[in-house]
C-alpha cells in the first residue's frame, strides 16, 4: 500500500477513526513536524481538537538513524538490553537526554506560544503519525501522555512495522494502522510525496485547525 501523501493518508485514517467524529471527551495529539499534515485532515474530517505531544528519540553513538530510545519533556524511556548490548555508556545517555530535552522545550515554546497545551485528563486521546519504524518515539509519547491520566490511549498511524506495532499494542488502549508491510523500508518508501515539513508549516496547520474548530 503506497499512499500519494500524509494528507491522504489523513483522510483514510479519518474514515477508520469515524466512532470519534465530534466527541467532546477527544483530542488528536500530532508528533511533529509532518504528523501536523495528518493530523490537520483528521481535525477536519473528525471535528476535533488538535494539539502535539513532543517527543525526541535518543540516537546510537555510531548510527544517527537508530534510536536507542526517547525522551519528553518529562523524562525518557530507554531501551536497556540495547544500550547494554552495545556498550553505550550511562555519560552518553545522560548528556544526550539533557539536550534533547533543552530541544524540546524549545519547541513547545515555538509551538505554543502562551498557550497552555490542552487538557488530557479523562479525555480519548488520539496519537498521530505519519507511521513508526522502531516505534521508539510514539512508545515515549504514549508514556508520557499517560501521565496526564487520560481515559484511553488509541495510537492511529497510516503504516507501521509488525514489530513496532506489537509494542504498541502492549502500552496504547488501541492501535488502527493502515498498512503492515511484511518487509519495512525507510517510511517514505510507502509515500508518493513525503517532504521534509518545516516548522514554520507544521504551526500554521496547527493553528488553522484550531482556529476552524473554534468557529465550529
Amino acid at each position: 500500500m503506497i499512499f500519494q501523501d500524509r494528507f491522504e493518508a489523513g483522510k483514510l485514517l479519518a474514515r477508520k477513526l469515524a466512532a470519534y467524529k465530534n466527541r467532546k471527551d477527544t483530542i488528536l495529539l500530532a508528533i511533529p513536524r509532518g504528523a501536523l499534515q495528518l493530523g490537520s485532515v483528521l481535525a477536519k474530517e473528525l471535528q476535533l481538537p488538535l494539539d502535539i505531544v513532543l517527543t525526541k528519540k535518543i540516537p546510537a553513538p555510531d548510527n544517527p538513524e537508530a534510536a536507542i530510545g526517547a525522551v519528553s519533556l518529562r523524562g525518557e524511556l530507554l531501551d536497556e538490553e540495547l544500550i547494554h548490548l552495545e556498550g553505550i555508556s550511562e555519560e552518553y545517555v545522560a548528556s544526550q537526554a539533557k539536550e534533547l530535552r533543552q530541544k524540546l522545550k524549545e519547541r513547545a515554546a515555538l509551538y505554543l506560544g502562551k498557550r497552555k497545551p490542552l487538557s488530557l485528563q479523562g479525555k480519548i486521546v488520539i496519537i498521530v503519525d505519519d507511521g513508526v519504524a522502531m516505534g521508539s518515539t510514539m512508545l515515549a509519547a504514549i508514556a508520557f501522555v499517560r501521565q496526564e491520566r487520560p481515559k484511553k490511549i488509541i495510537v492511529a498511524i497510516p503504516v507501521g512495522s509488525a514489530e513496532a506495532l506489537a509494542k504498541l499494542r502492549e502500552k496504547a488502549d488501541g492501535v488502527i494502522c493502515l498498512h503492515t508491510p511484511e518487509f519495512f523500508y525507510a517510511l517514505g518508501a510507502f509515500y508518493r510525496e513525503f517532504p521534509q515539513v518545516e516548522d514554520e508549516e507544521a504551526i500554521k496547520l496547527l493553528r488553522k485547525a484550531n482556529e476552524r474548530k473554534r468557529r465550529c
